[in-house]
């Protein structure tokens, strides 16, 4: 029976030290792995008990990755709410028309 050998990936882990007013600072290999830069916007969750950070960017592809696994690249959600939009826009307009309309026409038979 042959086995298959999968590569172990190496852990990265470091300490840091929780200041009184609650900052840390990333040491700079986990900062170099995750590729954070300074002034970058992170985003931070708590789940099952760990501290999870990602930076907002890599958080928003992740995100429309996700999406877009669920609605199909063949499809825009962009387009679909212009063309909601436009066809709610054209039946405001229709009933805006309906009511000048009408109200002309109570005009004219009471003048």
């Amino acid at each position: 029976m042959a086995t298959l050998e999968q590569p172990v990936k190496p852990v990265l882990q470091a300490k840091a030290v929780l200041a009184a007013n609650g900052r840390i600072v990333i040491p700079a290999a986990i900062r170099e792995a995750l590729g954070f830069k300074p002034g970058e916007i992170l985003v931070m969750a708590v789940h099952d008990g760990e501290l999870r950070v990602e930076s907002f960017d890599k958080r928003l592809a992740r995100i429309q990755d996700e999406i877009l696994q669920w609605i199909g690249p063949e499809r825009s959600l962009s387009d679909e709410l212009i063309a909601e939009r436009r066809a709610e826009a054209r039946r405001e307009q229709e009933e805006s028309d309906r009511e000048r309309e009408a109200m002309t026409e109570r005009m004219k038979k009471a003048g």
